[in-house]
């Protein structure tokens, strides 16, 4: 997985001729999530600035040969080997085609009291189930990072991929699933944040919300 900088990547990423150059690295499918005027109104939280303007995804090809290709549509690359799980697989899309939702990346930090096999308990064991009973997602993709791939990648120790109905880029309730009960949005909503506080997905994030693309790029 590749975060990316750029002022044009709702274009560039798009380029057939990037998923040609793509392809010839090797790359069998592509994942494009650019923050794009589709998602113009979704909160972002960037941890620093310029803010990350695209996630890209990739199966298949060597990480510098990817790398060489994304640096010619973007001002900076950085990427991260990641090991996939699919809590909520998202549903598929034709290649090329918007999917309907506000995909939204989270970019997360391990906090340096926490282990990383308590982290990742934390997270993966413990949080799981909250965010599926308190958020309105119908995709669910945690991505663990197991190794940097570029020399300057961010200490990221994850990225996650979480799909919610379009309605969520505007209205917390659509958000949240809560049906309009501003009750039940206060319930999981404190929920939720308790949860997410105790691996430290409180603080130190990266936020892109997104446009989700997948491309079939290969033979």
């Amino acid at each position: 997985m590749f975060a990316l900088w750029g002022g044009d990547l709702a274009s560039t990423l798009h380029d057939p001729a990037l998923h040609a150059r793509l392809a010839e690295a090797g790359v069998e499918r592509v994942q494009v999530n650019v923050d794009d005027a589709a998602v113009a109104g979704a909160m972002r939280i960037p941890s620093a600035e310029p803010a990350i303007g695209a996630v890209v995804s990739t199966w298949g090809g060597e990480a510098p040969a990817v790398v060489d290709v994304l640096g010619g549509a973007a001002d900076r690359v950085a990427g991260w080997a990641v090991e996939e799980r699919l809590p909520i697989p998202p549903p598929s899309s034709a290649s090329g085609e918007r999917l309907d939702a506000l995909a939204n990346i989270a970019l997360l930090r391990r906090p340096e009291e926490l282990s990383h096999e308590e982290w990742l308990h934390r997270w993966l064991v413990d949080h799981t189930p909250v965010a599926i009973a308190t958020q309105a997602t119908f995709g669910y993709v945690q991505n663990v990072v197991s190794a940097p791939v570029t020399p300057d990648a961010p200490a990221v120790a994850a990225l996650v991929e979480e799909l919610f109905p379009s309605a969520a880029i505007d209205d917390v309730h659509a958000f949240y699933g809560s049906a309009g009960d501003d009750a039940e949005l206060h319930d999981r909503l404190g929920r939720m944040m308790a949860s997410v506080a105790r691996f430290g997905a409180d603080r130190d994030l990266d936020l892109v919300p997104s446009s989700r693309y997948v491309y079939d790029v290969g033979p």
